[in-house]
């Protein structure tokens, strides 16, 4: 795996920057201002990605802001220059879905991911403009979405890591109906400053505790644990090289305005004096598939791969991880070319260490 690959899985389109909830981890600068995407932005992405969907799977990740803060109407403009081919997701905080939302979801063929950090006690840090808690308007639009019987995933985030936190978490998901989960560590990105690191010992133990609570009833897509897995048996069958793509995703978002940021969405609409706006191109200007052939001369992409090589040479979880994410590297050590983050420690080192743990535990006895 070495250097950015020409084509993507997938492209994350910001269709406003405006979020109706003012959540304490949240990462984005400009979420109180509704800097919404023109169609012309949208046409320009379609023209590209359209021939790569024909050719292979691929996905339009609408993600905000808040993306239904954008409307039905715009949201619609901006899904009509795709083709067919393409697979539409939508990443919410439920909290605007209603019975005409879930309408336009069935008619745009629009997949549903909704961000809820677990039972209410856990939702405290997702609140209102105003300060109040949101929790109630969430489980409302997940009542919608069952309510039309549309399947949908689930991304939770995880402030302080706790015994009895994941089987706790593990078990209300299985009652909100979610058929995937993912599974987030709080991190420290952009402009939420909060420290994220924790105590080893209580990372590796939560992980553990969440494998042990799906496997009892694995009626969920559980994200993390399932590619763990799927390493660990690949590292015992020889095959392990064969998981990580040759290439790096290059997992471009388009913000509002047309800018391309590569590898991290967290970086788009962020300044550095000594990297820019983090930008590798415009599609307003520049086509989509022609900004990311040569994404990799961006000057701060550079530095990233040193740091993806520094990884490689340096740490046994590289196999694992593929170097870990440029956001994470700039917004804790306030460079790409480092290595070891909290963010590698919490939700890379120490899950794996976690699935491990629990397979050690639960190991059938030698005959």
């Amino acid at each position: 795996m070495r250097g950015l690959a020409a084509v993507p899985s997938y492209v994350v389109m910001q269709p406003t920057t405006l979020c109706n909830l003012d959540c304490a981890y949240c990462y984005l600068p400009f979420r109180a201002a509704d800097r919404r995407m023109p169609v012309p932005v949208a046409e320009a992405v379609a023209a590209s990605v359209n021939p790569w969907a024909v050719a292979g799977r691929f996905s339009v990740v609408w993600h905000g802001g808040e993306p239904l803060a954008a409307g039905r109407e715009h949201l619609a403009a901006l899904i009509a220059p795709f083709g067919p081919e393409v697979e539409h997701h939508v990443q919410t905080n439920a909290t605007l879905i209603d019975d005409a939302w879930c309408a336009f979801f069935v008619e745009h063929g629009v997949r549903v991911s909704v961000s809820v950090d677990g039972p209410r006690e856990r939702n405290g840090d997702r609140v209102t403009r105003g300060g109040g808690p949101a929790y109630d308007r969430i489980l409302r639009g997940v009542a919608a979405l069952r309510r039309h019987g549309l399947p949908f995933s689930a991304l939770a985030v995880v402030g302080r890591p706790e015994p009895g936190q994941a089987t706790e978490l593990y078990d209300y998901f299985l009652g909100l109906g979610c058929d995937v989960l993912g599974v987030n560590i709080e991190e420290t990105e952009g402009v939420n400053l909060r420290d994220n690191s924790h105590d080893a010992r209580l990372v590796t133990a939560f992980w553990a505790e969440l494998v042990a609570a799906w496997r009892r009833e694995p009626r969920i897509h559980l994200r993390e644990v399932e590619w763990s897995l799927r390493y660990a048996a690949a590292v015992l069958d020889g095959t392990a090289d064969d998981l990580l793509p040759r290439r790096l995703d290059p997992i471009p978002t388009v913000g509002h305005d047309g800018s391309v940021t590569v590898l991290s969405p967290e970086l788009a609409g962020f300044t550095d004096v000594r990297y820019g706006d983090f930008s590798s191109g415009n599609v307003l200007t520049t086509p989509l598939a022609e900004i990311l052939a040569h994404a990799d001369r961006t000057p701060w992409v550079g530095e990233f791969l040193a740091g993806v090589e520094a990884c490689r040479s340096s740490c046994p979880y590289f196999g694992f991880c593929g170097g870990g994410h440029a956001a994470n590297r700039y917004f804790e050590l306030g460079r790409f070319d480092g290595t070891q983050t909290a963010h590698c420690r919490n939700s890379k080192i120490h899950l794996l260490e976690g699935v491990l743990e629990h397979a050690r535990d639960h190991q059938s006895p030698a005959a």
